[in-house]
Parts: C-alpha cells; sequence; structure tokens
C-alpha cells in the first residue's frame, strides 16, 4: 500500500493543481481562438521580376477580405490577413510559408504565382497540414490535398488555346518560355497536341526569369519561319520581349502571338503600342459581361484608382477568399481536415465576377469557361472565343494524344467515370 506523507501529498495536490489551471487556460485559449479573428495569409512576390504580376493579386485578396469583415465576418469572426513578401525568389516563399503555418498559426494561405514558387512551398503546406489557395493559371499534371487550384488547370487554357490556334490555319508553332517548371511542362504538353494534330513545333526557347535580352532569339524565330508564337514567358521578361519584337518591325498581322501569362495588368507594363491586336488565353478579362463583374471593377478601380485594370489571377485571387469561406461556413470549422472534407464532399460555389464557380470535390480545382482574347488599343481585352465551362483535367486524362506525359500510374482511373463530362482530343 502506498504511504503518503504531508509533503508527498502536498507535491501532488500542487502537481494536480498546475494541470487543472493548464486545462483550463486551454479551454480558454480555445474559446479566445473560436471567437477571436481569423488569422490568413497572402503570399505574394510584392518586390522582384514577378511584382508586375503578383501586387495586383494581393490588392483583390485584401478587397475580397474586407468585403467579407463589413459583412459581418465568417460566422461572426474578422479576418486577419498576414501578409508577407516572397520576393520573386522560391527558397524565400518556402521560408515565408513555414512561417505564416508555424509562427503566425493562419488557417489558410491565399498566394503565389508561378510554378516555381508553388513546387517550394508544396512540401511546407503538405507536412504541417496547411492549406493555400493558389489563384493563376498552371502546367497541371498536379493535384495536392493541401491545394486548392482557382486558376485554371491545362485543358482549361493551354489545350484549348492551341485548338483554337489550329482552327484558324496555324500549322507552325514557336515556342518561347521562361525557363522554369511551367513553360516547359507545358511546351511538352504543346508538342504532344501538335504532333497528334498534325501540325509542328519549328523552334523552342528559354530565358531566365528577369531575362531581357531577346535579340538572338528574335534571329532564330526569323530564320524559322513560324506562324504563331506561343509565349509562356511570365514577369518583366514580356516587357523587354514584346519591345524588342516591336522594334523588329513585328505586328500581330505580320506575326501572332498567343500568351497565357499576359493579363490586363501586364499589358499596361509592356505598352499597349508593343502588344496591340495579340492573342491571349484566360477564364476573366475586364470587359466580361456579369452583373458580378461590372460590381466588382467598380469596387477594385473605387479602392485603388480609377485606372487600375482587373485581370484573371487577381480575379481567381478574389473569389478564392470566398470558396474558403463557403467551405469553412459548410464546414462550421476554419480547421484544414474540416474544411477540405467541406470541398470533398461538394457544393462549394461563389457568384464570381467570371460567372458562377464551383470547386470541382475530386480534383480541388474550379469548373469554369475558356475565353481567347484578343488585345484592343485601351489595353483592355475582348473575348474572340468563350466556351462553356470545363471541368478540370489536371492530367488530361480525356486526351488520347497525352498518353505520352509522364502521369503517376493508375491516376487517370478516377477520372474515367467522368469521362463523358471531360473533353477528349
Amino acid at each position: 500500500m502506498a504511504l503518503f506523507t504531508r509533503s508527498t501529498l502536498t507535491t501532488r495536490l500542487g502537481f494536480v493543481l498546475v494541470v487543472v489551471l493548464f486545462m483550463l487556460s486551454s479551454v480558454s485559449l480555445a474559446v479566445m481562438q473560436d471567437e477571436g479573428p481569423i488569422r490568413v495569409g497572402i503570399l505574394h512576390s510584392l518586390s522582384g521580376t514577378m511584382s508586375i504580376s503578383e501586387t495586383t493579386v494581393r490588392d483583390s485578396t485584401l478587397m475580397a477580405i474586407d468585403e467579407i469583415n463589413a459583412a459581418g465576418g465568417i460566422m461572426g469572426r474578422m479576418i486577419e490577413p498576414i501578409v508577407e513578401d516572397g520576393a520573386s525568389d522560391w527558397p524565400t516563399f518556402a521560408e515565408k510559408a513555414r512561417k505564416l503555418l508555424l509562427e503566425d498559426g493562419v488557417a489558410v494561405v491565399f498566394g503565389c504565382w508561378t510554378s516555381a514558387s508553388r513546387k517550394a512551398v508544396l512540401p511546407v503546406f503538405e507536412e504541417n497540414n496547411g492549406l493555400l489557395f493558389y489563384p493563376v493559371q498552371y502546367e497541371g499534371l498536379e493535384m495536392s490535398p493541401n491545394i486548392v487550384y482557382t486558376g485554371a488547370t491545362t485543358n482549361q487554357q493551354i489545350v484549348p488555346a492551341v485548338e483554337y490556334l489550329l482552327s484558324q490555319g496555324k500549322t507552325k508553332f514557336f515556342l518561347l518560355g521562361s525557363d522554369y517548371v511551367f513553360p516547359r511542362t507545358s511546351n511538352t504538353i504543346i508538342g504532344a497536341q501538335l504532333a497528334a494534330a498534325g501540325a509542328e513545333v519549328v523552334g523552342e526557347e528559354y530565358v531566365p526569369l528577369g531575362g531581357t535580352e531577346f535579340s538572338s532569339i528574335l534571329l532564330r524565330i526569323q530564320a524559322a519561319a513560324p506562324d504563331v508564337i506561343f509565349n509562356t514567358l511570365n514577369g518583366d521578361s514580356n516587357v523587354a520581349f514584346f519591345n524588342q519584337y516591336s522594334d523588329a518591325g513585328y505586328t500581330a498581322e505580320t506575326l501572332p502571338t498567343l500568351s497565357v501569362s499576359i493579363a490586363e495588368e501586364e499589358v499596361t507594363g509592356i505598352g499597349v503600342e508593343n502588344i496591340l491586336g495579340h492573342l491571349v488565353s484566360w477564364n476573366y478579362y475586364q470587359t466580361v459581361d456579369t452583373p458580378a463583374n461590372a460590381t466588382f471593377v467598380a469596387a477594385f478601380q473605387a479602392r485603388y484608382g480609377e485606372n487600375r485594370v482587373t485581370s484573371d489571377p487577381m480575379e481567381a485571387g478574389y473569389f478564392g477568399v470566398y470558396l474558403w469561406k463557403a467551405a469553412v461556413e459548410a464546414a462550421g470549422s476554419t480547421d484544414v481536415d474540416a474544411v477540405r472534407a467541406a470541398i470533398n464532399a461538394g457544393g462549394i460555389s461563389t457568384e464570381a465576377p467570371e460567372g458562377f464557380v464551383e470547386l470541382d470535390a475530386l480534383t480541388q480545382h474550379t469548373v469554369k469557361p475558356v475565353r481567347i482574347g484578343i488585345i484592343r488599343a485601351d489595353g483592355l481585352i475582348d473575348t474572340i472565343s468563350e466556351t462553356e465551362p470545363v471541368i478540370p483535367d489536371p492530367y488530361l486524362c480525356g486526351y488520347e494524344w497525352a498518353t505520352v506525359l509522364t502521369r503517376p500510374e493508375g491516376i487517370c482511373d478516377a477520372f474515367m467515370a467522368e469521362a463523358t463530362a471531360v473533353p477528349s482530343g
């Protein structure tokens, strides 16, 4: 039988008291967390070569947060944004993502632009069970339970853009891109698509992100004699390219380009005189004629200035906050596992400026239409071709020619049940 002395009893009672106090403080902290503001992270390049594109996504994300707070927040709680600068540097993105998750304790992060930055932060989110809402079109061939993709995947931008060019009689493609994962993977996909269509790649060139020297590439373009340039340059490299392209005497009539990383914001930086009449492929433009978009554009310009323009990535950043809000409310919690379960149950949607958008429960991508656009004299973009909403197919399982791509074994099995809804090419 144990022998309790006065000193041991006092010690044990003291220990019990400490435990009780700790439990009470933990309960109080949980109540405070449930009732206090919801911390969220915003992680974009606010400096460096990608700031030309990413700063505006930060702006629209903050606008969505302020709108939600003004309407009463989420389940009665305000959203508290913590903004970090990825500085166009992939290790910095990973470092800042880790800070947001582990030091700031954010419930979600809205951010990244380039696939290089997304790939850099992906293991951070997976190792720490964080949740990233990624707002930019990308090269596909990826799905993570820790990422919600509100921008287009390949069959919602790249593939339809190539189909459009082929329908216009373009058969000789010159592929020009920045030297990282998105352009290189996209061009591998384009090469397979063109080969299946009997068209050809007559040249393929890459420059480092931020690269500004295109004189030798322009000579190679001239020698290759393409009938279109498919452009996957990112950041301010586009400014240098289109200035030198224009100086070399090229126009949209003599040698058209189709770009997938140039939106209204980039047109302003490039100078409309250098890119007038060229083509782009996105899901949203400022000129989209919906009541929600009219309200969105007016609110954005009232907040940031009447000369500011809206664009696809910043619109996806904007409605991404509303999709997260819908998922949190469906889950009744900001807990990542609960929010993900709500997304995977289906039915998470919002009325976005581009139109009604819904998260695909299988892929955590959005269902959205594809719009081919042409750049007009005022720097805005008109839609010249539009599809019905397209179901995301990140591994291109619905395309026979895509079997040449490297895909995880068995990944397409889950998509076959939806084959009738996914186009084949």
